[in-house]
């Protein structure tokens, strides 16, 4: 965890080129999948340095082989509904109780994977394994906890202070891992709002190894940081600078700097100061040597000078923390907890985050104005804003990581600074935090599919699926992803299987059925098939108008002079078959329309018109008997001109010829309802309903078809 070496403390906070990954790599936070068959290490019950709730039982346990009866029973719970967190805290407190280690490592481990923000699990179970007298396991578990939420400041801490209780702090390589955890504390979480305890441990911990210089370092560091007890920490800084010598409290080259700029001064001073009272040196007498021990003035000046840039510094920063202020007040609830946030604190986020960026994007923009005159400055400032908006992001998601939005809003500000940047959110969103989500998964393959990667598309959408099962919107994805690849068989596999699978449910099969023939129709050029799967379909949801209508729009979209009876044929189908009157009087004048477009024999167009006559008649007379008997003219008026679909009979018009209306709207698109979700938009039945303007113009053909 700790990176061996870093003992510089001469950056006084200069910042470096900030990524995501820095801050968070889901890579090393994957934890161990939970077995219940898991075996646990056999060791003795160790010195307990905390107060302890039960004895761990874990060599004995291991013997046995079994768990605790109310484990099972709670294992179960939690296995068969994995989003109940009530039942997960109640695993975790039944093996508390019991005190057996393996039981507790197994929930836990299972309960981490699922919920790695709850940064006090974290701390328990590093605990638990520290009174069990396993050290190394209590560590590995803090590393894990802080892979999995390093902006965790109480993580950090509760790590530091094992490391404390644990290493001999006699030896060299004891101080220098503390150090270097540190620094890597401060890496992480140092620039969190509420990050103020970690450097005052920071700074007090060199004071107690007697660094003093190093303690600068550290509070000159966060000096720049704007955090909430900012004004503390400059207290503190004056009240160390003016309270030990200065060569005890400052590096030796700042010490030699601020000694050489007292002496300019004090020299620009006198040599401006002569006056007729000085006197000249007696000949032979040198000037006083330097003994290299300042004056108490000179110390005081020399203070006064170390202050004047450090009095800027933090009057940048308090700007900085009041721009902050009532955005941060606003937060109530900075940690992760699975209830759900309300508007005002969600709204509270969105706009923190909105003024972060703007403000990143502004610096960035006077950046590049002074480029060219290398002002080294407005550099800084613009990887500052850009740090700031990383750590408020990953706070954010910490306090709202079970809310798509935030994470699509860090994916849009992250698109300008890479792919493996973008790569990696998508991939913490998605397998830690939203595993049922399939929104932001369909957004992550589309973003792997629209940059080459086209083998990750389909593992996403695979274990989505397989998270995730009966969802159309995913099945089609990935047809759709193998269509785009051009592999038109793989595609096609998808949708045979779909449709198989799917024969107990008589309106999806509908509805991949009609996915599937259209697809062997308009791609595979194969309507036969297109047909075959349509009749099976036909068969299994008689009822279902939908299947008619692709049908029908099949048929048509062939050679209509030689096959023009089958298109006739299909609407006889429709006609026969148990659909709703409203459904059979399109199809009666769909094949209306047909018969005089297409038909060989003016019998056709006869029949089509007596078969479309006898629905209307049909529909009216069950219209009527579902209103009841009403002699109102006025009434019965107001509810002809309310049907969409009857039109009362008016007189011939005076016209010779028969004025012909724009045909429907093509039905093959019109496969599906607003049933099948998110598609529901694709497939509105209100595009058939212009079908009801053919009403009148087939009326008119009274004056040349009269009944037979």
């Amino acid at each position: 965890m700790a990176a061996e070496g870093r003992e510089d403390q001469g950056n006084n906070g200069e910042l470096t080129n900030t990524s995501v990954t820095e801050l968070y790599d889901p890579e090393v936070a994957d934890l161990p999948k939970p077995d219940v068959e898991e075996s646990a290490e056999s060791g003795a019950d160790g010195g307990d340095t905390g107060t302890p709730t039960a004895s761990y039982k874990d060599g004995e346990e291991e013997e046995e082989g079994q768990m605790p009866a109310d484990f099972q029973r709670l294992w179960k719970l939690t296995s068969y509904n994995p989003q109940d967190f009530n039942s997960w805290t109640d695993l975790l407190q039944c093996c508390e109780q019991e005190g057996y280690m393996r039981a507790c490592r197994q929930a836990l481990n299972a309960f981490l994977l699922r919920y790695p923000l709850c940064y006090g699990y974290w701390k328990k179970f590093a605990d638990l394994e520290r009174r069990a007298g396993h050290v190394d396991k209590a560590e590995e578990v803090c590393e894990r906890g802080l892979k999995a939420i390093p902006l965790s400041v109480d993580l950090w801490i509760h790590y530091i202070n094992l490391l404390l209780g644990t290493l001999n702090m006699n030896q060299p390589e004891s101080t220098q891992r503390i150090r270097s955890v540190f620094e890597e504390a401060v890496a992480a979480a140092g620039w969190d709002f509420h990050s103020d305890r970690l450097w005052d441990l920071y700074a007090e911990w060199e004071k107690e190894q007697g660094n003093l210089n190093f303690m600068t370092g550290v509070y000159d560091r966060v000096l720049r940081v704007p955090t909430q007890l900012y004004s503390t920490h400059y207290e503190k800084l004056k009240t160390h600078l003016t309270s030990h010598p200065l060569q005890d409290v400052l590096s030796p080259e700042e010490y030699s700097r601020i000694r050489n700029e007292y002496k300019q001064i004090q020299a620009k001073k006198e040599s401006s100061d002569i006056s007729a009272e000085e006197e000249e040196r007696p000949p032979g007498e040198e000037e006083p040597a330097d003994n290299g021990k300042d004056s108490e003035e000179a110390v005081q000046k020399m203070q006064e000078l170390l202050m004047v840039s450090r009095e800027e510094l933090y009057q940048q920063n308090e700007a900085e923390v009041r721009k902050r202020w009532n955005f941060e007040d606003a937060i109530k609830r900075p940690y992760f907890h699975v209830k759900p946030l309300d508007r005002a604190q969600l709204k509270a986020w969105q706009s923190y985050l909105d003024w972060e960026i703007a403000e990143a994007e502004t610096a960035a923009v006077d950046a590049e104005g002074v480029a060219v005159e290398g002002h080294e400055g407005s550099k800084q400032e613009c990887v500052a804003g850009h740090k700031r908006v990383l750590i408020l992001f990953e706070r954010c998601l910490i306090a709202c990581a079970h809310y798509e939005e935030f994470w699509n809003k860090y994916v849009h500000y992250l698109a300008p600074h890479g792919l493996e940047e973008i790569r990696k959110v998508y991939r913490r969103a998605c397998e830690i935090h939203l595993p049922y989500k399939h929104s932001i998964h369909l957004q992550w393959a589309s973003f792997e599919e629209k940059h080459g990667n086209i083998t990750e598309a389909q593992h996403i959408l695979e274990s989505l699926e397989m998270t995730v099962p009966g969802l159309a919107a995913v099945r089609l994805r990935r047809v759709g992803l193998e269509r785009r690849a051009g592999r038109l068989n793989a595609a096609e596999a998808l949708l045979e299987e779909t449709v198989e699978k799917s024969k107990d449910n008589p309106q999806l099969h509908a509805f991949y059925s009609i996915k599937l023939a259209r697809f062997l129709h308009k791609l595979c050029k194969n309507p036969s098939r297109a047909r075959t799967v349509l009749l099976e379909a036909i068969e299994l949801s008689p009822d279902n108008g939908r299947l008619y209508q692709n049908l029908l729009e099949l048929e048509m979209s062939g050679d209509l002079q030689a096959n023009g009876g089958v298109v006739l044929q299909c609407v006889a189908k429709a006609l026969a078959a148990p659909l709703s009157p409203k459904t059979k009087i399109l199809f009666s004048q769909r094949g209306l329309q047909f018969a005089e477009d297409f038909g060989t024999t003016v019998q056709s167009v006869l029949n089509m018109y007596e078969e479309h006559q006898k629905q209307l008649k049909e529909h009216d007379a069950k219209r009527q008997a579902e209103n009841g008997d009403n002699d109102d003219p006025e009434k019965m008026s107001k509810m002809d001109d309310s049907s969409a679909l009857t039109v009362p009979q008016t007189a011939p018009p005076t016209m010779p010829h028969v004025s012909m209306t724009t045909p429907p709207p093509s039905m093959v698109g019109g496969d599906m309802s607003g049933s099948y979700g998110s598609y529901g938009s694709w497939y509105q039945q209100q595009q058939y309903g212009g079908y009801g303007s053919y009403q009148n113009p087939w009326n008119q053909y009274n004056q040349y078809y009269p009944p037979s």
